[in-house]
């Protein structure tokens, strides 16, 4: 049984050349690529599913990116670049409490022999960081797993 028909993308040449420069470009990241991708053969008139199996991806992507490029159509490119249209929304939750600065204070530590700290230890461990970087005020409080995960990262 066929489901509904999904909704038409008209590209106007402008954006259509922008989309194909868009999957040309050496610089651009692979998701952005994709993205453009997508949309080209949506306007084509190709189905989620025959786009998703084209390209080797899910229908919810195919879906996820018609339905945002349909929701930006009213918006012209002056006010909106074709990369803004491709571009991931902000994800929700809370803004990063430790900044850059801390962060770079935090590696720097790290770095360092413990027994430069006075530790009578010779590797640090999550809790003997998070112990310095409270006492040196860099942050006013870390947990010991979050600074080892700081860490472990590579911040």
């Amino acid at each position: 049984m066929r489901g509904p028909k999904p909704p038409v993308i008209e590209l106007t040449e402008p954006m259509r050349q922008g989309l194909l420069a868009l999957t040309r470009r050496h610089t651009i990241s692979q998701q952005m690529a994709l993205r453009a991708r997508i949309i080209l053969a949506a306007a084509k008139g190709g189905n989620n599913c025959e786009i998703a199996r084209q390209h080797g991806i899910s229908v919810d992507m195919v879906r996820l990116w018609r339905g945002r490029w349909i929701g930006l159509q009213a918006v012209s490119l002056e006010d909106l670049s074709l990369e803004d249209r491709l571009t991931d929304v902000p994800r929700p939750g809370r803004p990063a409490r430790i900044t850059p600065e801390q962060q770079c204070q935090i590696v720097a530590l790290a770095c360092e022999a413990p027994s430069l700290s006075g530790r009578p230890i010779s590797q640090w461990t999550g809790r003997e960081i998070a112990d310095e970087i409270v006492k040196r005020e860099i942050v006013t409080q870390i947990s010991p797993r979050h600074a080892s995960r700081l860490l472990k990262r590579g911040i």
